[in-house]
């Protein structure tokens, strides 16, 4: 059943006022954007069961608002589904974790990061019940597909500086963080006990044992000792 508007704003959402007075009625866009800013942390917390005037009230406007902007509140949720699966955000935001930090703080901003997207986006397709596949399946994976390639490439890319110290190849390393980051971080697979951005990085770089049996990559550097890689022995 389509809500239908209660009552009517003629300006639409509005930037904050400076002062005293009015606020000034954003441009269509930013009217849009707005809207669906506001509908994204209502779906998840009430799924589709959100109101317009709970979405309307959380965007600072009259409810009549959203039904110029929307045809209907199922419109409005689809849009915010699809910007919350928009991965250009975080592609942005992962192309600004700076290459000079060090490989543990970098790699933690990264999956800080990657972890905060999955979670959300979870969250939002359990609360709007999207169990089944989607209408156009070849496009859904494809798109998938195209995002995940991006996030990988960036993944390696932040990576590289520090390519000598990995016993496995970059590419090998950076589906490792992926996998462990999904696996630590769902909430369906972790019960609520979510791992850290920073004890994923932890259990990659580190393991999980108290005492490693071969000395780490520093400590061959300072010995100057062989790599046991270097002689077939691959373990990590």
């Amino acid at each position: 059943m389509h809500e239908t508007p209660s009552d009517d704003d003629p300006t639409g959402p509005a930037a904050a006022p400076s002062g005293g007075g009015r606020a000034r009625p954003l441009p269509p866009d930013q009217r849009r954007a707005a809207l669906i800013a506001a509908t994204l942390p209502l779906v998840s917390a009430h799924g589709t069961k959100v109101t317009t005037r709970q979405i309307a009230e959380a965007a600072g406007v009259a409810e009549g608002t959203i039904f110029r902007v929307f045809p209907d509140k199922e419109s409005l949720i689809q849009a915010a589904v699809e910007a919350a699966l928009d991965p250009a955000p975080t592609l942005a935001e992962i192309a600004r974790v700076d290459l000079t930090l060090p490989l543990r703080e970098r790699l933690t901003a990264l999956t800080s990061i990657m972890q905060r997207r999955l979670i959300m986006v979870v969250n939002l397709l359990i609360a709007v019940r999207m169990h089944g596949p989607p209408k156009n399946v070849d496009a859904a994976r494809a798109a998938s597909r195209e995002t995940n390639e991006k996030i990988h490439a960036e993944t390696m890319r932040l990576l590289e500086p520090d390519r000598d110290l990995f016993r496995y190849p970059l590419d090998e390393v950076a589906r490792l963080l992926r996998m462990l980051m999904f696996s630590a971080s769902h909430p369906l697979l972790t019960e609520g006990g979510l791992l850290t951005p920073e004890g994923i990085v932890a259990v990659l770089l580190d393991g999980v044992r108290h005492d490693h049996p071969d000395q780490s990559d520093h400590e061959l550097r300072q010995t100057g000792e062989t790599d046991p890689s270097e002689s077939g022995d691959s373990r990590c």
